[in-house]
């Protein structure tokens, strides 16, 4: 029987990566709370939290509202009013695990194949931010942090300095790395990750903060996931 180093047998071992969807926006450009809009039937609340437990991992839910807990454990924002940045630093800080995926309350159509293979591939790289780009340009979310960034993270917090991808760049120089940026394009070229239903790669990053994107959104969920339904 293996066992962690120092662990009693009896003693369960810390998680290697948890997921956290990241809901605690005032989602003003949608004029509702984003999480719980429908799309194909669905709150999309549902859509991030779904392809965290389908990577294998926990999902938890930092920020938004406390009916949100009757979909996935809620995690207290001790920072509040400060955006992403703060939610991040709240789970981070709440985790026994050594990783933390990290998805938007609005981005429906993030495969479970990705999060498996950027997990994977931060375990091996040992990366302290793993984020994607799509079309050349990096993408905040998703993305796999390890805890050890947290009190580079914090420190940008404290400064003012909100912005998450500046703070994933400060956090990864802080250990002497850059943050890990992977082509989603090449990841599909080369077979390792794939959206269920066919979605190009392109459509994953759709980001629902508009009514105009949620419009956009829902005919693609219309011409995907209904056909599939029967």
């Amino acid at each position: 029987m293996s066992r962690v180093p120092g662990k009693a047998l009896d003693e369960p071992a810390e998680p290697e990566a948890a997921g956290f969807v990241l809901a605690g926006g005032l989602s003003s450009r949608m004029g509702q709370d984003k999480s719980m809009v429908l799309l194909d039937g669905q709150p999309m609340i549902a859509y991030p939290l779904g392809a965290l437990r389908q990577a294998a991992l926990s999902a938890s839910i930092s920020g938004g509202q406390p009916s949100l807990a009757a979909f996935a454990p809620l995690i207290e924002d001790t920072y509040p009013g400060l955006g992403p940045l703060a939610g991040i630093c709240s789970c981070l800080g709440s985790t026994a695990a050594r990783r933390a995926v990290f998805l938007s309350v609005d981005a429906p159509f993030i495969p479970a194949s990705l999060l498996r293979v950027f997990v994977r591939h931060a375990a091996i790289t040992s990366a302290a931010i793993t984020v994607p780009s799509i079309n050349g340009f990096a993408q905040t979310f998703p993305a796999v942090l390890d805890r050890a960034a947290l009190p580079a993270l914090e420190r940008e917090l404290a400064s003012g300095r909100l912005g998450c991808f500046r703070a994933f760049q400060a956090a990864a120089n802080s250990v002497h790395q850059t943050v890990a940026v992977l082509p989603v394009e090449l990841l599909v070229q080369a077979g390792q990750i794939a959206h269920p239903l066919g979605l190009p790669a392109t459509w994953w990053f759709l980001n629902a903060n508009t009514p105009g994107d949620l419009r956009r959104a829902r005919i693609l969920a219309q011409v995907l996931l209904k056909p599939n339904i029967a």
